[in-house]
């Protein structure tokens, strides 16, 4: 089969409330596991090559007073442009955690996909990534489901991406020992949230980021929502690309139910501005706010986001620097929902870092405030990154910040396996491939 449909036979009845037990291919009902650090992992990634000049190292004063501590504002020479967010209303996302404030992407090319895919995979890619395929090593959400004991469904593991490029297909690889049985599930925001009130209308985007419009006959119909999901998954940019991972009968109605609620509360404006803040959303806080709305509705024990309009410092650096800010706040807004979850607070690892910085060196574009542009050319600034790591005190070193040189991308899925307590469950010979367990950060 090309594909598998991420909604199986929508019109079937419900099939109980029981189901038995997910058996996995080796034939063992449970696989062996170690002692977990939490039980549930959100890893966010704030992409689109975030400098440590404007983060950790705040030489243009604090542009992340949600995450990172700092007395100071932002300085008066890029205050001019910046977007009118809510001051903070608690501590800084820092003391809740371990910071690394210089991590490292040390390995291969500087782009975002490869980036991406590194965080994901944990193994470094030497050279440039086909945008058609997906990637050889296996993804941290088939590590999940192959060796997490007990087994679960593909309703605990999800990817919540921008719409950019190939990034739906980082929910699983090629490597013929894992693949779509192993895999996430998916979700693309921008599918949904935009409703046109003027002809009744969903303006989805398909995998490139171009506009389809879905008539109104689809919104109101299970039309819609499979036509809404097998767009998040169009055959024609992947090769091979599927929707994954089949979910069994049950969960299919769950996500059915789930699905639909978005679009009719999308249909009703309900999303125009659910944070009630005093500027335009942008996609970024539309990706959290859909993962918010996922951890709510199913309490994931794995959920990976991403965040990628801060790739608009290519030619713009004042919205580069207001992306940062709009994404710390989405990442703050993002804790307090696990920390108001029932069955997430208190139960959660949250881990943050960018896929690649940004180079040292601006380019030659000059936005309308004067300000040069930046690129991510492999020079060292480019592979310069931080990582946060939040969660309970019990669990996680509280207000730990350590500055020398330490941690790579790489350690990030050995470090998630780890919280989940199946490293040692995954074959060595893809443990090789990884980095380390970040355990400086652990109690």
């Amino acid at each position: 089969m090309k594909r598998r449909n991420f909604i199986k036979k929508i019109g079937l009845a419900g099939a109980g409330t029981f189901v038995v037990p997910y058996i996995l291919p080796s034939g063992r009902l449970f696989a062996a596991s170690g002692v977990r650090k939490a039980n549930h992992v959100v890893f966010c990634m704030f992409a689109g090559g975030v400098r440590n000049l404007e983060s950790v190292h705040k030489s243009d004063g604090n542009l992340m007073r949600n995450t990172l501590n700092g007395t100071e504002s932002i300085s008066t020479d890029i205050l001019p442009g910046m977007s009118n967010l809510p001051v903070p209303t608690s501590s800084p996302l820092q003391n809740y955690g371990t910071l690394f404030k210089e991590f490292r992407y040390n390995n291969g090319p500087t782009g975002h996909f490869n980036g991406h895919t590194v965080a994901i995979t944990g193994a470094y890619t030497t050279t440039d990534l086909n945008l058609k395929e997906r990637p050889s090593n296996p993804t941290v959400f088939e590590y999940y489901r192959k060796h997490n004991s007990p087994s679960t469904t593909p309703l605990n593991s999800w990817w919540i991406s921008d719409t950019l490029g190939p990034y739906p297909a980082l929910n699983y690889s090629k490597d013929s020992n894992y693949g779509p049985l192993y895999g996430g599930n998916y979700i693309q925001p921008l599918s949904i949230i935009n409703y046109n009130p003027n002809n009744n209308s969903f303006n989805g985007y398909d995998l490139l980021g171009s506009p389809r419009v879905f008539s109104s006959a689809e919104a109101n119909s299970n039309v819609k929502l499979k036509s809404l999901l097998d767009n998040n998954f169009k055959t024609s940019s992947i090769s091979s690309l599927d929707a994954g991972p089949t979910n069994n009968q049950v969960d299919t109605e769950k996500l059915n139910t789930f699905l639909n609620t978005l679009l009719n509360e999308a249909k009703m404006g309900v999303y125009n501005n659910p944070w009630s803040i005093n500027t335009p959303m942008n996609s970024d806080m539309y990706n959290i706010f859909f993962a918010e709305k996922v951890i709510k509705e199913f309490k994931p024990e794995l959920t990976i986001v991403n965040m990628q309009g801060i790739d608009i410092g290519h030619s713009n650096f004042t919205q580069y620097c207001d992306n940062i800010r709009k994404a710390d706040f989405a990442l703050w807004h993002l804790w307090q929902t696990i920390q108001s979850t029932p069955g997430m607070a208190n139960d959660t690892v949250l881990i943050v870092a960018p896929e690649i910085g940004r180079n040292a060196t601006p380019n030659s574009i000059i936005d309308s405030y004067g300000r040069y542009a930046l690129d991510h050319t492999s020079d060292q600034s480019s592979r310069e990154i931080f990582c946060l790591i939040a969660g309970p005190n019990n669990v996680v070193k509280q207000g730990q910040v350590i500055t020398t040189e330490t941690g790579e991308s790489i350690d990030i899925v050995p470090t998630i396996c780890e919280i989940l307590g199946y490293y040692q469950e995954i074959p060595s010979s893809y443990r090789n491939r990884m980095g380390s367990h970040l355990n400086q950060a652990f109690v």
